[in-house]
């Protein structure tokens, strides 16, 4: 078991550990490379420019899960189509949040310094004016991988932003290294502390499923939290998420049916899949290579949860990709010269992947839009392999 929950835990994580006797130190973090250039995220390959908006849930009808004196509160990004040449830069993360994350990531803080992770450049303007539009926007919820912050997706969030969408990036308090909540309150991964030990993550799944539904009622309900939410279209609802985020897509499709369709990327389903599926509505399975996986840990849930799958359906691995080949991180270590051992292919060439896919399965089943990579393997994809499709 104790073998079992470190690889948990280096999964979830989506970075490597620090080998065994090479904790990391203060001093280790300063001989980071202070003249490396800045980090930047991909540019965005839609037709629009994106805007950025924060804003603070909180649910006073449920305790939080993890700290039972507390209401569960949820912190969001909420990207936008927006005009060109309003609002200001949009930061990454707060210091002390890439401080505590490359706390946890032992290796990758001799690569890059709190400072620079935090001033990587983004590509949407915080506050911006929303962009006019004869239409609304479908709504796409994102949720992170457990450990991991909501900015870990932002360059997934910016990308389908550019292409019409809002996005809603969500930080589930205490279920990440380290974000900073309303107040300046740091709030640390209290769940690790819950969940590790007896492997009982469905706890995360579950409850992020309660979280998304609670966020639809306060951003689609007749008195919504966000100034912007005008600009949802409450009839097309996408949701996706990486590693225990994915876990929560279907588990909160399987809970809330406004969510039309659902994404999952590399995480196994802590939350089964009903027998009876999830009313015909499409799901993505978008996994890494599973040459990657530790021998001794196979994850035998999508193939079990496959064919309850009764809708559209896609099941997809990426060849050289591993576990954090869908989020920021391996685009923004190939910039700081870290050698990431879990993720043999590019940051740029994992994520060029991961907008495609993603993007294309949201544009056709939220859009009616033809998606032809999504029909079979491709000669410009060779490194996406189709297991299973119907």
């Amino acid at each position: 078991m104790k073998k079992i929950i470190r690889v948990l835990t280096a999964v979830a994580a989506g970075l490597a550990l620090a080998a065994p006797g090479t904790l990391t130190t203060p001093a280790a973090a300063a001989t980071a490379p202070a003249g490396a250039s800045r980090l930047e995220l991909p540019r965005p390959t839609g037709a629009f420019n994106v805007g950025r908006d924060t804003l603070h849930l909180v649910d006073r009808e449920r305790k939080d899960p993890w700290v039972p004196t507390a209401d569960r509160e949820l912190l969001l990004s909420l990207y936008y189509p927006a005009l060109a040449r309003t609002g200001t830069p949009a930061p990454y993360m707060a210091v002390p949040e890439a401080k505590a994350l490359l706390t946890d990531r032992g290796q990758l803080s001799q690569y890059v310094t709190p400072e620079q992770v935090a001033g990587t450049r983004t590509h949407a303007r915080a506050d911006a004016l929303p962009r006019p539009a004869v239409h609304r926007y479908p709504l796409i919820v994102l949720s992170p991988g457990f450990t991991m912050p909501r900015t870990s997706l932002t360059t997934l969030a910016e990308e389908l932003a550019s292409r019409g969408y809002v996005v809603a990036t969500v930080d589930h308090a205490y279920e990440s290294d380290g974000t900073v909540f309303p107040g300046g309150r740091l709030l640390s991964c209290t769940a690790c502390e819950q969940v590790f030990p007896d492997g009982s993550l469905h706890r995360v799944s579950d409850g992020r499923a309660r979280d998304v539904s609670f966020l639809l009622d306060r951003l689609t309900g007749p008195h919504s939290a966000w100034r912007y939410s005008w600009l949802i279209d409450s009839r097309h609802i996408g949701m996706a998420g990486h590693s225990i985020g994915g876990a929560a897509a279907s588990a909160t499709m399987t809970a809330d049916p406004r969510v039309d369709a659902g994404v999952n990327m590399d995480g196994t389903f802590f939350t089964p899949i009903p027998q009876g599926g999830l009313g015909g509505r499409p799901f993505l399975m978008l996994a890494g290579d599973p040459a990657l996986l530790p021998p001794d840990f196979p994850d035998t849930s999508w193939g079990d949860n496959w064919p309850r799958l009764d809708g559209w359906k896609r099941w997809l691995t990426v060849t050289g990709a591993g576990h954090p080949a869908f989020t920021d991180w391996p685009v923004l270590g190939d910039q700081a010269g870290y050698p990431h051992p879990e993720t043999p292919l590019s940051g740029t060439r994992s994520q060029q992947i991961t907008r495609a896919y993603v993007g294309d399965f949201f544009d056709l089943h939220l859009r009616g839009t033809a998606a032809p990579r999504l029909d079979g393997p491709t000669a410009t994809d060779p490194e996406v392999v189709f297991h299973r499709s119907s």
